[in-house]
């Protein structure tokens, strides 16, 4: 029990996660649908929420702006994002393997819930329904840890999703938010009762934290530190296509590119993809600080390599696993560069990105791991879900 005598998050968590996971997916659809439509119903609550937050933002970077702040498309986008949930094949009671023992015990591997789901995240204000939908249609309670810098938009958005599930008949605690500062916050790392993972939803600092301080399994999915990499036979107007787009599409979002590599037989490409970006407004850096960062923002770094071994080597050395590109039209290149760079996601003549739950037809994501254990990539139904044995016999027993 807390202070206040309120159950604790994860016990009332885990009370909600045992009915949701015995629905059937029709039941968890409705409430999807509820919620989309709550949403819509609700929008100009939540913009006049978000608008609060965003005024009480100044002095935080562009980058910071962009993700906190919510508009009509971004809304309506958020709602189709859960419809888009709701129509995907339900994950839960999957059949992965199907096989008799030489005994006549039948066996089978089955897609299950992973329980409670625990969720900190920054000023991303759309995680929280993300989040929420893809724990709800995978049969999982989550727990919800949002910014102080979002914090009017979050109230909201938790309150549609927990007035939905229970105007549909679930439990309105599957899905939990909390509060309070960093010591509210490592109260709940520290206990192993409370989630049964916990996932980061931010930058590098908050997944370094979490891996450091919880007690609960982090499945890390933390910022990007991208990069691009223009091959010594690459054609000209992709590779600045794609490097501009990569970089100012969207700059404030973790598979941004932030640093552009560029063969030394290409210095006039070069050139030309450094002009571009510079009319798009972006700087352009130089140097191992630049090559370290992920600026989240209007800057790139650039610098010429001498190989592809060099490219492959500074990738490695230098991005965070998230998502790299290789702009080529040698096949060879292309496969070493796929095979050999480190990353969550691998592009061959695209932009960095489409690396998204959405884009990849998941409808949302809560994050993209970058760990190796468990779920790589976009975090979506089934990276939520983990496995169980079923055994039917007859009374068979082990000699």
């Amino acid at each position: 029990m807390s202070a206040t005598g309120e159950a604790a998050p994860g016990l009332r968590a885990r009370g909600a996660a045992r009915a949701l996971a015995a629905l059937d997916g029709e039941s968890r659809n409705a409430a999807l649908a509820g919620i989309a439509e709550a949403l819509e119903r609700r929008s100009a609550e939540v913009l006049d929420a978000n608008a609060a937050d965003v005024a009480g933002a100044s002095g935080q970077t562009a980058a910071i702006i962009d993700r906190l702040t919510l508009d009509p498309d971004r809304l309506a986008a958020i709602a189709a994002g859960v419809l888009t949930i709701a129509d995907l094949p339900d994950p839960i009671g999957a059949v992965l393997r199907d096989f008799t023992l030489a005994n006549g015990i039948r066996v089978r591997k089955l897609r299950v819930p992973l329980g409670v789901v625990m969720v900190v995240f920054e000023a991303r204000p759309n995680v929280a329904v993300d989040a929420a939908a893809l724990c709800i249609k995978s049969g999982n309670a989550c727990i919800l840890r949002g910014s102080r810098l979002a914090a009017r938009t979050n109230s909201v958005l938790v309150d549609i999703v927990r007035d939905s599930l229970e105007a549909g008949g679930i439990p309105a605690d599957a899905v939990v938010a909390v509060g309070g500062g960093h010591e509210a916050l490592d109260e709940l790392l520290a206990d192993p009762g409370t989630a049964d993972v916990v996932i980061p939803r931010g930058g590098e600092e908050l997944k370094k934290r979490l891996l450091r301080d919880s007690r609960i399994p982090v499945l890390a999915a933390a910022g990007g530190n991208c990069h691009v990499y223009v091959d010594a036979s690459a054609d000209a107007a992709a590779a600045v296509a794609i490097a501009v787009n990569a970089k100012t599409q969207r700059p404030g979002v973790c598979n941004a590119a932030e640093t552009l590599l560029v063969h030394r037989d290409r210095p006039e490409l070069r050139d030309e993809i450094c002009a571009a970006l510079r009319a798009a407004g972006v700087e352009i850096l130089e140097g191992e600080e630049a090559w370290e960062t992920e600026f989240l923002d209007m800057r790139m770094a650039v610098r010429t390599v001498d190989s592809l071994d060099e490219a492959i080597e500074h990738v490695n050395r230098y991005g965070t696993g998230h998502s790299e590109a290789i702009v080529t039209s040698d096949f060879e290149a292309a496969a070493r560069f796929t095979n050999e760079v480190d990353a969550a996601a691998v592009y061959v003549n695209a932009s960095t990105r489409f690396t998204d739950g959405g884009e990849y037809g998941m409808g949302a994501e809560i994050g993209i791991s970058t760990s190796r254990l468990h779920a790589r990539g976009p975090i979506g139904l089934e990276e939520l879900t983990t496995t169980k044995y079923v055994a039917w016999g007859d009374g068979q027993i082990r000699t």
